[in-house]
């Protein structure tokens, strides 16, 4: 079932990466997320907490890819990860295509929102193994970079 409000954020967050990708402008995540925003990254076992983390962890991934594009979207319902026990709630996941380091990704944001059509949880997934390796390792310099984690 699609939500009003759900599916202007999720059009919203669209239009803010495709903006970042080529311009690196992140105003347009603006007012997207719930202040305790969760990402689940492919590359990470411990998930991205809070809207600050986020936003870093999202700046690094507009500037990690190349020729990024959106290829679909499906609407429906899902439980959240930290939720699993909740009733489920408006889901959108956005196909999409890219390269990172030359090497093509294929993947998927799912995004969950609150009641009120704020994003609540991201779950990126990527395929293939080869393409998760080098964006893990694309993404692990570019935080490092960025001073969100420290150099191992």
């Amino acid at each position: 079932m699609s939500d009003p409000a759900s599916s202007a954020t999720a059009a919203r967050f669209r239009a803010a990466v495709e903006t970042a990708t080529t311009t690196g402008d992140l105003s347009g995540f603006s007012g997207l997320f719930l202040p305790d925003v969760r990402l689940y990254s492919p590359v990470s076992f411990k998930p991205f907490d809070g809207e600050e983390m986020v936003l870093g962890l999202l700046g690094v991934l507009v500037r990690t890819f190349e020729d990024f594009r959106y290829i679909g979207t499906f609407t429906g319902e899902a439980a959240t990860s930290r939720d699993q026990d909740a009733p489920a709630s408006p889901a959108d996941v956005l196909l999409f295509r890219a390269t990172v380091d030359g090497k093509e990704i294929h993947g998927m944001d799912l995004l969950h929102f609150d009641e009120t059509g704020l994003i609540k949880e991201i779950t990126v997934m990527v395929r293939s193994q080869s393409a998760v390796q080098t964006l893990g390792q694309a993404v692990l310099r570019g935080l490092v970079e960025a001073g969100l984690v420290p150099a191992e």
